[in-house]
């Protein structure tokens, strides 16, 4: 079961830090003359789920960040004779953090959308075995002391179809 979660895992990676990911719909979300949101490098994405205070402690974090990673897998035998068929729900937190209060959700929201246009743009198949068929739910935490002073996130669930003999 592990290696179908790192898989869809490791295919979230790939599609929101690829060329039409994140930093494509960045640009369009944000206006000409607004620097409201950095483009996010490779190394700010991570496949893993671990909190904010950890991340912190145990490493030096950039932000934004982005977390990927498999929250639940349900083998629901959709197709019988299939050894894994069903569902897997995976998340996506975007966390960002400034010295400022001002701003700081209007960028996060900024973020969160550009995760969700890569999200309305890959509906179908992603191949072994995936298929994203869209929906999705963001739900956005409340502010709190962290990172450079103050820390927001947020989270984006969605389900992805798997079928794999």
């Amino acid at each position: 079961m592990n290696t179908i979660g790192s898989t869809a895992t490791t295919t979230v990676i790939g599609l929101i830090g690829g060329p039409n990911g994140m930093n494509a719909n960045l640009g369009s979300l944000s206006a000409p003359d607004s620097s409201l949101a950095f483009p996010i490098d490779a190394g700010q994405i991570y496949g893993q789920n671990v909190s904010s205070e950890l991340a912190e402690r145990s490493k030096t974090t950039t932000y934004p960040s982005v977390y990927v990673y498999c929250e639940k897998l349900a083998n629901t035998l959709t197709e019988k004779f299939r050894t894994f068929s069903g569902n897997i729900q995976m998340a996506i937190e975007v966390r960002h953090s400034q010295d400022r209060l001002d701003g700081i959700q209007n960028t996060l929201e900024l973020y969160a959308d550009s995760v969700t246009q890569v999200l309305d743009g890959e509906r179908g198949d992603w191949g072994n075995g995936l298929y994203y068929s869209g929906g999705y739910s963001v739900a956005v935490g409340p502010v709190k002391h962290g990172g450079r002073n103050f820390l927001q996130t947020a989270k984006i669930t969605f389900q992805i179809e798997v079928s794999i003999s």
